[in-house]
């Protein structure tokens, strides 16, 4: 069995990361496992490449943490201004002991009550839950579970995106 780290303790992202890995490598049995980590980075991207790197870091001090894992994943949701809008999406970067693999969600974009309260500071899934009056939906069905009422929730966001990661360690001669 192969461990895979993950730089969250948030259950859908341990789903995303589960599902994403069971798909890929069919037949191979991994455990995910969270790894609680005290980083100085945003709470709340705002930026494409500010989300990368924050995922990046975490994968990054995944590796550090638990060394003794197979993979190490960092998975970070941001913002990003487009044309006066803002949308949202996630990076995913899985790391092992040769290989970086990044995958990218796709990006829908914030009814304006959500992007400015975002714009003011606050992050994400304080204002989903603010404005839906929820409690911890970024542990839940996120933003984009609550504006589609379900019909794609976080954890079907993030799967692709890990996925996505993936590619290098299903295609290594790909990927030297």
């Amino acid at each position: 069995m192969k461990l895979v780290y993950l730089a969250s303790e948030n259950p859908v992202k341990i789903a995303a990361v589960e599902e994403g890995f069971r798909r890929v490598f069919t037949g191979e049995e991994f455990s995910v496992r969270s790894v609680s980590l005290s980083l100085n980075l945003p709470a709340q991207p705002k930026t494409d490449d500010e989300t990368l790197f924050c995922a990046e870091q975490r994968a990054a001090n995944a590796r550090e943490t638990a060394p003794d894992g197979d993979y190490w994943v960092g998975i970070e949701g941001g913002t990003g201004e487009r044309g006066g809008e803002m949308g949202t999406f996630a990076w995913v970067v899985i790391l092992d002991s040769l290989r970086r693999g990044i995958g990218r969600s796709g990006e829908f974009f914030l009814p304006k009550i959500l992007a400015d309260l975002v714009r003011q500071g606050m992050e994400l899934g304080d204002a989903d839950d603010l404005v839906f009056a929820r409690q911890n939906s970024k542990q839940k069905n996120g933003a984009v579970g609550l504006l589609t009422a379900d019909a794609i929730d976080r954890l079907e966001l993030y799967i692709p995106a890990v996925i996505f990661a993936l590619i290098p360690f299903k295609n290594p001669l790909l990927f030297p």
